[in-house]
């Protein structure tokens, strides 16, 4: 739910560029202490950026927010095939229960939707709500990648997923209710630039798990990216945003490009076949800017060149960096922590799929995360 970005088609590219800079989008969190301590960020200078962070056109996006969240009876509609075509995964609620969300403040605005924070009056809770319209979702023929990410979310439940609080739909828009975090990954990524090795261990951790999970589920993310990742108030991340996430059986193939340049794989940004294995180059990209402050290839215009860029990447790893997450990063590991890890190794010579009769969270994992858990 983090960063709201234009999607395409099902079976269109969706190629998003990295983005440059950013500004964090959430109050100070003091449960974060301990972590800023480990990069060396006090209180007082995150507090400074805290106070440069919003754009002069912020108070003007939020005139008359509250109009989206409360529209009008759906019985008044002309027609009822707006209606349906949103059914079950976007219910229709009765109006008394929007009429309890008071909007709070505007989390990010992209070109396929906006993201809210509001105040559940009635549970005295605070959500972050993603309003949809209903208009760009038929225009751009993705009816069935939005009722699918709703209904992945709803079959997940991990400490380190974003939750789905609700959906439903209105009149003319479509509403994903989520549990409210107030900054992501990127953010603070831009802010401290590279992370302490406990740091970058705890977050290898904990992705390593979530990514675990869902590959067992069938569910394979193809948007793994720091912006994608929040923080709650204790530190701990949550993987959000399966606007790009479908079911991959086990020894399927998907061949959408689509994902984030500078995360994707190269079977992804050639147009497949690939398969769950996708997910953990993009861990081991994200993973690599975490630990050294930058990314492994600089972002291209297109896939076709950001594959060429892959293909001839003469980046290496920093002797600085610790030996067991240099070895994480540059030799072949048993899957699912596979040489797609790091990019002198084609993704091609990864294993396709483990046996079926293995789940991926019983497979080893690599001695960098020795002691996590895992």
């Amino acid at each position: 739910m983090g960063t709201v970005s234009c999607r395409q088609g099902q079976h269109a590219q969706v190629a998003v560029p990295h983005k440059q800079g950013g500004n964090i989008q959430g109050p100070w969190v003091r449960g974060w202490k301990s972590l800023w301590s480990g990069v060396g960020t006090t209180r007082s200078g995150l507090e400074e950026l805290w106070r440069l962070r919003e754009p002069p056109c912020l108070h003007q996006e939020l005139r008359e927010p509250a109009a989206l969240l409360v529209e009008k009876p759906l019985s008044e509609w002309p027609v009822p095939q707006f209606i349906t075509l949103f059914l079950p995964e976007f219910p229709i609620r009765p109006l008394r229960e929007h009429q309890q969300l008071k909007i709070l403040g505007l989390v990010a605005k992209g070109s396929f939707g906006t993201v809210f924070k509001v105040l559940d009056c009635g549970r005295k809770a605070v959500f972050a709500v993603k309003v949809v319209p209903k208009v760009k979702v038929l225009q751009r023929d993705i009816l069935r990648q939005c009722k699918e990410e709703v209904s992945i979310q709803r079959q997940i439940n991990h400490p380190f997923v974003h939750s789905l609080g609700d959906s439903w739909q209105g009149k003319r828009h479509l509403f994903i209710m989520c549990s409210y975090c107030s900054t992501d990954l990127y953010s603070i990524w831009s802010a401290v630039g590279c992370f302490a090795e406990a740091s970058v261990r705890l977050f290898a951790a904990e992705l390593v798990m979530v990514l675990c999970y869902l590959h067992d589920l069938g569910i394979i993310h193809r948007d793994v990216k720091m912006e994608n990742i929040l923080l709650d108030e204790r530190g701990h991340l949550k993987l959000t945003d399966f606007g790009l996430s479908r079911h991959l059986s086990q020894g399927a193939r998907a061949y959408t490009i689509c994902g984030t340049l500078q995360y994707m794989a190269p079977e992804v940004l050639s147009g497949g076949p690939y398969n769950h294995a996708a997910d953990w180059w993009s861990l081991g990209i994200l993973l690599f800017s975490l630990a050294t402050g930058k990314f492994p290839v600089a972002a291209e215009r297109d896939h076709v060149a950001m594959l060429a860029s892959v293909t001839h990447c003469d980046s290496e790893i920093p002797a600085s960096l610790n030996q067991g997450l240099s070895l994480l990063l540059h030799e072949p590991l048993p899957y699912p922590i596979p040489s797609a890890f790091m990019l002198y190794f084609p993704s091609a010579l990864m294993p396709e799929s483990p046996p079926a009769s293995t789940s991926f969270a019983s497979l080893p994992g690599p001695p960098f995360l020795s002691g996590c858990g895992l």
